[in-house]
């Protein structure tokens, strides 16, 4: 086939590949303890069925240990053609409140080129960009292509980490393509070659046997509330900085968002100002940053009078690409228990862990991604890092150190992705999959 000729198959695809991703965002594939398996399964299902429409001689349902099924695929190489990895997950975030959705989060919506819905981006919009650019070569693919959609990245991504590792030959590969991530605008090309890491756990404050009145007993009685809001509000300086000893600041080399661009893409009102020192792009994708992603305390609406007893939050930590999850978690855990007032219990668990990725010196992989990206997008892609975690990737880089990782997607940073009102620009989603499609010639043509 030609350049052309790709293009042409991809762009007649496209009508059915939207279809195709508001059938898949429409199951609620969420892998979090506390939701319902059966829809996580039969996302699982689709992703195989659509799998078998690609032209790959071998589909199938993998089991993974304490985990959902992953989808694994793969078709032989043709003589002296190089074998890749193509990534991406099935499950998705949970859509959180829905009054904070403009249109239902598991009913996919289009609006002006735009299909909104949870998972419409990340990560169902990567699988459908692989379906798509597969489809294009009509069942005769240039290259070898192995295939791996993971059903449990959003909570607990380090489950196939170790499928991996106990399964190296299934899925070695000479080029590994991770679509789950995207480009700072739409229309705007970019690889991600940084990745942070992440840590995260639950952390439990008790002081009391049960809640006791605040009239009789509030002034004296040790507030578990109280002690957890004193401990998270200690993790940062006045200026927004981590104040955990052995997490320092760090420089991104590479081009950046402006503070004005970012203030616009994350919504900061006006008169809010940013938190912590360096560009955004140092603190965005080269430090580290301490978020409290969710507390169990008595909501307004039902609140009493009473002095609590027990509080509870989640913290997850995202760190730098050089940096160690299991030391920074341990870090930011014994610092807490330092600053722990008033002699309170505090008790730590469900911990979750997945590292950083730095990308090396492009090869011939990332050359013929270069290329292909250029011709899809008008102008060639520069390096960007992402602040967000993909627990499998440095896992794949120590498994197969000689292969290529590349990062792109069809994800854009007004994507809203693990937001309400995520949505995927389809357009985007055009050319992202023939750039895919493209690499794979390219890539044939240049071994």
């Amino acid at each position: 086939m030609t350049p052309d000729q790709i293009e042409s198959a991809v762009a007649a695809a496209m009508p059915q590949a939207v279809d195709e991703l508001r059938r898949l965002a429409a199951i609620p594939s969420v892998a979090f303890p506390g939701h319902p398996a059966e829809p996580v399964h039969a996302a699982a299902a689709m992703v195989e069925e659509l799998l078998r429409t690609a032209g790959l001689s071998r589909v199938q349902q993998v089991p993974v240990e304490g985990s959902f099924p992953a989808v694994y695929a793969d078709s032989p190489a043709p003589p002296g053609a190089p074998t890749v990895l193509l990534y991406a997950h099935y499950d998705v975030q949970p859509a959180g409140d829905p009054a904070a959705w403009r249109t239902p989060p598991f009913e996919p919506t289009l609006i002006d080129g735009k299909l909104y819905g949870r998972g419409t981006a990340d990560d169902k919009s990567g699988i459908i960009s692989h379906v798509t650019a597969l489809r294009a070569f009509h069942g005769r693919l240039p290259v070898g292509v192995k295939v791996i959609i993971e059903g449990q990245e959003e909570y607990a991504g380090e489950r196939l980490e170790a499928f991996v590792e106990r399964n190296p030959d299934l899925l070695r590969a000479d080029a590994i393509v991770v679509a789950d991530t995207g480009n700072p605008r739409i229309g705007d090309p970019a690889v991600t070659t940084s990745l942070r890491g992440m840590a995260a756990f639950t952390m439990e404050v008790r002081t009391l046997r049960e809640p006791v009145h605040s009239g009789s007993f509030g002034g004296a009685a040790p507030d578990a509330l109280a002690a957890l809001m004193r401990m998270l509000t200690s993790l940062h300086d006045d200026n927004g900085d981590i104040r955990v000893p052995g997490l320092p600041r760090g420089t991104f080399l590479g081009q950046g968002p402006s503070e004005e661009e970012f203030r616009k893409t994350a919504g900061v009102l006006d008169g809010v100002s940013l938190v912590g020192s360096g560009s955004p792009a140092d603190r965005l994708w080269s430090s580290y940053a301490i978020t409290v992603t969710g507390l169990d305390v008595p909501t307004v609406s039902g609140a009493i009078n009473a002095v609590q007893p027990l509080a509870r939050a989640r913290v997850t930590v995202r760190v730098p690409p050089a940096g160690d999850p299991k030391t920074t978690v341990n870090a930011v855990v014994d610092f807490l228990r330092q600053v722990a007032p008033w002699g309170v219990q505090v008790s730590f668990g469900d911990f979750t862990v997945g590292s950083g990725f730095q990308a090396d010196a492009g090869g011939k992989a990332r050359a013929a991604l270069n290329r292909a990206m250029e011709r899809a997008f008008g102008r060639p892609p520069r390096d960007v890092g992402a602040g967000g975690s993909i627990p499998l990737v440095n896992t794949l880089l120590k498994q197969f150190p000689a292969a290529e990782i590349l990062l792109f997607g069809a994800e854009d940073e007004d994507a809203a992705i693990h937001a309400p009102n995520e949505r995927v620009d389809l357009e985007e989603l055009r050319r992202t999959a023939t750039t895919e499609a493209l690499f794979l010639y390219e890539l044939s043509r240049n071994p």
